[in-house]
């Protein structure tokens, strides 16, 4: 076997990774979009389709495991190569993750399809569409091995953690003025949360592609502007009485 079909055959398993890792990606964006549409439509029937789906996600999970494995086994990938590999892992559980995100927003759409509906839904459907916004731009990043819209994307979360910081207020203010929206603002911060996650994961991809690219982490921590744990939202009857 000469050395040139070797490294060509090596080649073609590096571009079978990415190729699974592109098509783990774009299901795990459907998911998401998908999950987000049934809360919004309050289809339960769609949800629960989201939830059976996240198997796919798990068998491409496995099938880049397997295939990653060989290549370090066989091929002892080094410099470029080996970031490639590992790049290829790290990638492929951060969307494993995201997929089960979006099967817990699916389980939360069940529940609040069975509650009172919630002004803020609408809020929790535009932090959703910003995260799919990013993980679309850091797979295409990942295709394209651009570490400069890696760079956008890891940036770009700040926007969805005030969105989310914002949101928390909404909905708490909304559960304290009426008792009938406690249960359907409970799922619905929960569901809030699961996207807030997501877009952390989606950086953590956009921080590994940068690492695949230049071989060391970007420098500087990314912004949070998730404050949500220290909010505070005063009660209406607790502001009467102080008066």
């Amino acid at each position: 076997m000469s050395q040139d079909h070797i490294v060509s055959s090596f080649d073609e398993e590096l571009r079978d990774l990415d190729n699974i890792v592109a098509e783990m990606g774009g299901l795990a964006e459907m998911q998401l979009a998908e999950a987000i549409d049934a809360m919004l439509k309050r289809d339960a029937e769609k949800a629960e389709q989201v939830i059976e789906n996240d198997a796919r996600l798990d068998e491409l999970e496995s099938q880049i495991d397997v295939a990653a494995t060989k290549l370090l086994a066989l091929r002892q990938p080094m410099a470029d190569d080996l970031r490639v590999v590992i790049c290829g892992l790290k990638t492929a559980a951060v969307l494993e993750r995201i997929g089960d995100y979006a099967k817990n927003i699916a389980k939360r759409t069940i529940a609040l399809s069975q509650t009172t509906p919630l002004g803020p839904a609408r809020t929790v459907a535009r932090m959703g569409q910003l995260v799919q916004s990013m993980i679309k731009n850091v797979l295409d990043a990942y295709v394209n091995r651009d570490a400069d819209k890696a760079e956008d994307v890891r940036l770009s979360d700040e926007e969805v953690d005030a969105l989310h910081t914002s949101l928390f207020r909404e909905v708490l203010t909304y559960m304290m003025e009426d008792p009938r929206f406690i249960t359907s603002g409970t799922h619905l911060l929960f569901v809030a949360k699961n996207i807030e996650r997501i877009g952390d994961h989606t950086t953590s991809i956009a921080k590994n592609i940068y690492v695949l690219v230049h071989g060391k982490p970007p420098s500087g921590e990314r912004p949070k502007g998730d404050t949500s744990s220290y909010t505070i939202v005063e009660s209406p009857t607790s502001e009467e009485g102080a008066a």
